[in-house]
C-alpha cells in the first residue's frame, strides 16, 4: 500500500498536466483571427468603398474594441468601435464622417470599415486590431482616377507630308503609360511621353507620335494604368487632304478651323438647348403667374412679390449666359476673320506654284472656312434672338405683373416669345 501512494499521486500529476494541455491547445485553437484579403483594394476618386476584415472563427464583436488604422497618420486612428459605440475623439480629421461600421455584421464578426467618398489622400495601407484578442492584419487601399484622353492634330512634315498627333489625358493617379496604335492594333513609335504631376498630385500626360497615309489612316492613343486596372482610349480618322497640306501654316489654320467648327456645333446644341427650355420656361411660369394674379386677388401678396423677384432672377441669369456667349462668338469671329485673310493671302501664293497639291489644299482650306463663317453667323443670330427674347420677357415681369385687381387676360407677349 505504502508503495502505491507514491505511483499514485505520480499518476495523477501527470494526468493533470496533460489535461490543462489539452485544455491550453483548444483554448488557443479557439482564439479568433483576423483576415483580411491579401490583394489590395482598389478603388476609384469619389467611390465608397468596403475594406473588408472579419474574425475567423466568427465571435460577436460588438462588445469588443474594434482599431482601425494608418501608421503614416497622425493621429493615426481611421475608425475605433469601444463599448458599443463609434469613438471619434482621436480621429483623424480626414475621416470625420467617411467612415462606419455595421452593428449587425459585427454580431458575426465582419469588422468591414465602410469608407464614403474615397479621396485621393486615403492611399495607403491600413491596419484592422482586435486588442481583446491581440490580432490584426493590414490591408492596402489603392486609390486611382482615370480620365479619357484627346487626340489633336499638332502639325505635319514638310517635306514628307506625314502628319504629327498628339495625346493628352488629364486627371490620372498613379501615373499612367501612353501607347499608340494603328487600327490593326500594332504598336507605333512615338516620342517620349511628358508627364506633369499638378498640386493635386494628378497627372497629365501627353504623348505625339508622327504618321504617314496609310491604307485606313485611323490611329488610337491608349492611356492605361495597370495598378488600378483602368485603360482609356480615343481614336482619330485623320483625311487624305491633311497629308497632301505640306505647309505648316495652312495645318495650324485647319486645326484653328476645327476647334472653331466644334465650338459651333456645340454652341448649336446649346441654342437648341435655350430654345426649347426658354419656352416652356415662358409657356409655365409666365403665364402661371398671370392666372395666379388674376384668380387670387391681394390675399397672397406677398407669395407674388417672391416669385416675380424669383422669375426675375432667373431670366436676368438667361441674359448674362446669353451675352457671355455673344461676346464669345465675336472673338471667334475676329478670328475667323484673320484666318480667312491668311488663307486668301496663301491661294494667291500658291496659285503660281508648280506643286499642284498645296493650291488645291489652301483651295480646300477657303472652302472650308467660308463654310464656317456662315456657320457661326447662324449661330450669332440665334444667341441674339434669344437674348432680345430674354429682355422682353424681362420688361414684362418688371412693368406688366404689378398686382391689379380684376381679371387681366394674357398678354400677346407671351404668345409671340414662343415663337
Amino acid at each position: 500500500m505504502f508503495w502505491f501512494k507514491p505511483q499514485l499521486r505520480s499518476l495523477s500529476a501527470f494526468v493533470f498536466h496533460h489535461a490543462v494541455f489539452l485544455l491550453l491547445i483548444r483554448s488557443c485553437a479557439g482564439l479568433s483571427q483576423v483576415i483580411v484579403p491579401m490583394q489590395p483594394i482598389v478603388v476609384t476618386i469619389g467611390d465608397d468603398i468596403i475594406l473588408p476584415c472579419h474574425l475567423e472563427p466568427a465571435t460577436d464583436a460588438v462588445a469588443m474594441t474594434c482599431e482601425w488604422s494608418r501608421s503614416d497618420l497622425n493621429p493615426r486612428f481611421v475608425h475605433v468601435w469601444h463599448e458599443r459605440e463609434e469613438l471619434v475623439i482621436n480621429q483623424h480629421p480626414s475621416y470625420k464622417g467617411r467612415t462606419s461600421l455595421s452593428t449587425n455584421k459585427l454580431k458575426l464578426g465582419d469588422i468591414s470599415l465602410k469608407l464614403s467618398g474615397v479621396k485621393l489622400s486615403d492611399n495607403g495601407t491600413y491596419k484592422c486590431f482586435i486588442p481583446e484578442l491581440r490580432t490584426e492584419s493590414t490591408i492596402k487601399l489603392v486609390v486611382g482616377l482615370a480620365s479619357s484622353p484627346v487626340i489633336n492634330l499638332a502639325g505635319n512634315d514638310r517635306d514628307t507630308g506625314a502628319v504629327v498627333l498628339e495625346c493628352e489625358s488629364k486627371g490620372w493617379y498613379p501615373e499612367p503609360e501612353v501607347l499608340w496604335l494603328d487600327s490593326e492594333g500594332n504598336l507605333l513609335s512615338a516620342g517620349p511621353t511628358e508627364t506633369v504631376r499638378g498640386p493635386d498630385d494628378l497627372y497629365t500626360v501627353s504623348s505625339r507620335v508622327t504618321v504617314e497615309k496609310r491604307h485606313s489612316n485611323s490611329f488610337t492613343c491608349r492611356v492605361q494604368q495597370n495598378n488600378i486596372n483602368q485603360t482609356r482610349e480615343a481614336h482619330i480618322h485623320v483625311e487624305d487632304d491633311f497629308f497632301n497640306i505640306c505647309s505648316s501654316s495652312a495645318l495650324h489654320i485647319t486645326i484653328g478651323l476645327l476647334v472653331v467648327a466644334v465650338v459651333i456645333t456645340a454652341a448649336v446644341c446649346v441654342i437648341w438647348k435655350w430654345r426649347h427650355s426658354f419656352s416652356d420656361f415662358l409657356c409655365k411660369d409666365i403665364k402661371r403667374h398671370y392666372k395666379d394674379e388674376n384668380e387670387q386677388g391681394g390675399e397672397h401678396l406677398v407669395a407674388k412679390r417672391r416669385k416675380k423677384v424669383r422669375l426675375q432672377k432667373e431670366i436676368k441669369c438667361w441674359i448674362e449666359q446669353l451675352q457671355e456667349q455673344l461676346e464669345e462668338d465675336k472673338k471667334l469671329s475676329r478670328e475667323l476673320e484673320k484666318k480667312m485673310r491668311s488663307v486668301d493671302a496663301e491661294v494667291t501664293e500658291k496659285m503660281g506654284d508648280k506643286t499642284k497639291n498645296k493650291a488645291d489644299g489652301y483651295l480646300k482650306l477657303k472652302t472650308i472656312l467660308t463654310d464656317v463663317k456662315h456657320k457661326l453667323e447662324d449661330q450669332q443670330m440665334g444667341h441674339e434672338k434669344l437674348l432680345m427674347d430674354a429682355k422682353k420677357a424681362l420688361e414684362m415681369i418688371e412693368e406688366g405683373f404689378d398686382i391689379k385687381e380684376g381679371g387681366e387676360k394674357e398678354p400677346s407677349e407671351v404668345n409671340s416669345l414662343r415663337e
